[in-house]
């Protein structure tokens, strides 16, 4: 696997760089090709970050974990990752058509603020890619999103799918 570190309020040493990728090293066996990890250290004030993103196929591998201690925020965000690839693995193979989990992963933990003045604090872009309702809740539910949008590849239109508080899940669509 690949790596390309980002530090913020911390100085990336070699110590942990090679922490990272002993433990990263973990989740080359679900992969064919080695991809390239994102790894985001970060601490403030007592909270020490760590965020992985792996880009696979069209897919998004990601998983964030914060404790006092970089190193267990490091063991913390592999296990998680690693528990994510085994939940999903044979979801993945079943709708693909015997495709591995090393062709598509994905995973994100949504993150809230609370503040006292709401306002846009960051902005995404991302293609959408064509696929089923199926595939879009599928993806959502790797993301660890209440939401997802999609190309929806039978209609080929904008959709929302979106998890209710029921457990349930919800599609929005364009009204004509």
């Amino acid at each position: 696997m690949k790596f390309q570190f980002r530090g913020k309020n911390i100085q990336v040493t070699d110590a942990l760089k090679e922490r990272v990728e002993k433990k990263l090293g973990k989740l080359d066996k679900y992969f064919d090709t080695p991809p390239e990890a994102i790894v985001t250290l970060s601490v403030e004030k007592e909270r020490h970050r760590v965020e992985v993103t792996i880009p696979l196929n069209g897919y998004i591998l990601r998983g964030e974990e914060e404790t006092n201690d970089m190193y267990s925020s490091v063991d913390q965000v592999v296990e998680k990752l690693e528990k994510q690839m085994e939940k999903y693995r044979t979801r993945l193979s079943k709708r693909n058509k015997g495709a591995s989990i090393k062709d598509i992963a994905a995973s994100f933990v949504e993150r809230t603020a609370v503040e006292e003045d709401p306002r846009l604090v960051r902005t995404k872009r991302f293609a959408l890619k064509p696929m089923s309702v199926e595939e879009a809740i599928l993806q959502m539910n790797l993301l660890g999103h209440s939401f997802f949008v999609f190309s929806n590849a039978e209609n080929e239109e904008v959709n929302v799918v979106y998890r209710r508080k029921d457990g349930n899940y919800g599609l929005i669509e364009r009204e004509n």
